[in-house]
């Protein structure tokens, strides 16, 4: 797999502990079958650097193992997914849905799914107290994003506009978002979040 430089640089071995070789872990779109990994490009040069303020947000919990994951552009992905490949760890993008996303709902759109695909690896890689040991996979990874999007401070409409995006866009198997909201608050709140600028911002998102 062609690598370029990961949102972290620590060992892969770290994030694939959990997850089996060629694991898709999760996928925003109705089916990874469609995903080529030869289709796999650099990442456009502002979704990196949304990327980078996600790993800035988070860097701190995890430290000193960080889990490392390389971010690729790959138009045959469903959406947004994280897949573990050959050892590898990879958030893997579509450039028309990011395109929708934004255009739809702006910036928080894009730093929000990449928040939560990012949990993922976070759930698997780092412990925290206020973590619930009944929250499943994709819980804790709403945890960890609920925490990022608080550490990267974003406006009242950035943070309405991305939890808007990922109770849009969820993958079949995630909760229903009556379910999800509340992991959002609450790794928003453990990570020095305002409650009250989170459940105004929280007033607009439906989910399913």
């Amino acid at each position: 797999m062609r690598r370029i430089t990961p949102i972290l640089v620590l060992p892969l071995s770290v994030l694939a502990f959990g997850f089996a070789a060629g694991d898709v872990i999760c996928a925003l779109g109705p089916s990874a079958a469609s995903y080529k990994p030869a289709s796999d490009e650099r990442p456009a040069g502002d979704v990196m650097q949304l990327a980078n303020r996600v790993n800035t947000a988070v860097k701190p919990f995890c430290l000193p193992h960080c889990p490392s994951v390389g971010i690729f552009r790959n138009a045959t992905a469903p959406n947004a997914m994280l897949v573990v490949e050959n050892g590898d760890a990879k958030i893997v993008y579509s450039p028309q849905f990011f395109t929708t996303a934004y255009d739809k709902f702006g910036q928080g759109a894009i730093l929000a799914v990449l928040a939560h695909e990012y949990g993922h690896a976070m759930g698997e890689t780092t412990p925290a107290a206020w973590i619930k040991p009944a929250w499943s996979q994709p819980l804790r990874a709403d945890a960890w994003a609920g925490c990022a999007l608080a550490k990267m401070d974003l406006s009242p409409a950035d943070l309405a506009e991305g939890l808007k995006a990922v109770s849009t866009y969820a993958a079949p198997s995630h909760p229903v978002w009556a379910v999800r909201l509340p992991v959002w608050r609450a790794g928003y709140t453990q990570c020095g979040g305002d409650a009250s600028k989170f459940d105004n911002a929280a007033a607009g998102s439906k989910g399913k």
